[in-house]
C-alpha cells in the first residue's frame, strides 16, 4: 500500500522544461563560482612575466557565471518560458537503470580495479537488461576485460586503476 502511494507521489511530480532550465543554470553558475575562486586561490591577475596561472581560468569562469545569470532570467521572466513536462516519470526511470549503475561502476573502480568492475558492469547489464544466459555474459564480460587488460597494460603501457585481483597476479 505505501509503496503504491509512493508511486503516485513520484508520477505526481512534473519536471517542466523551465524548471530545467533554472537547475541545470544554477548547477553551471556554481561550477563558474568554483572556477573563479580557486583561480583567485592561485592567483588570476598580471605578473610581470605575464599571466597568473589563475588568469584564462578566472576568466572562464566569469563568463559562464554571467551565461548563466542570463539562462536564469531567461527561464524566470522570458516570454518563451515553456511549461510543458520534460520528462515522465516512467522515461525518467529508464534513465536512471543506466545511470544508477553507472556511477556505482565508477565508485567500485577504485576499490577493485577496473578491469574487474568493467566484467561485473558489462556482466550485469547483460544479465539483467538483455537477460543473456550464464555462459553468453561470462565469455563476453571476462572475454572483453581481458582484452582491454592486454592493450592497455600491455600493449600501450597505460596502467589503469588496477585492484586486489591483479595484485595477486603480479600486476
Amino acid at each position: 500500500m505505501e509503496q503504491k502511494q509512493t508511486q503516485e507521489r513520484l508520477r505526481s511530480i512534473r519536471l517542466t522544461y523551465q524548471a530545467v532550465e533554472l537547475i541545470v543554470a544554477a548547477v553551471i553558475f556554481l561550477v563558474g563560482v568554483v572556477m573563479m575562486m580557486d583561480s583567485q586561490r592561485i592567483g588570476m591577475g598580471w605578473a610581470v612575466e605575464g599571466p597568473q596561472p589563475g588568469y584564462f581560468p578566472f576568466r572562464t569562469g566569469a563568463i559562464i557565471s554571467i551565461s548563466s545569470v542570463v539562462i536564469l532570467l531567461r527561464a524566470f521572466f522570458g516570454k518563451d518560458r515553456n511549461h510543458e513536462l520534460f520528462v515522465s516519470w516512467d522515461s525518467f526511470k529508464q534513465v536512471l537503470y543506466v545511470l544508477i549503475p553507472a556511477a556505482l561502476f565508477v565508485l567500485v573502480t577504485q576499490f577493485i580495479g577496473i578491469y574487474v568492475a568493467s566484467t561485473l558492469f558489462i556482466g550485469g547489464f547483460m544479465r539483467v537488461m538483455a537477460r543473456f544466459s550464464w555462459l553468453k555474459v561470462i565469455l563476453v564480460s571476462v572475454g572483453i576485460s581481458v582484452l582491454l587488460f592486454y592493450m592497455f597494460e600491455i600493449q600501450f603501457m597505460v596502467p589503469l586503476p588496477k585492484g586486489p585481483l591483479e595484485s595477486l597476479l603480479g600486476y
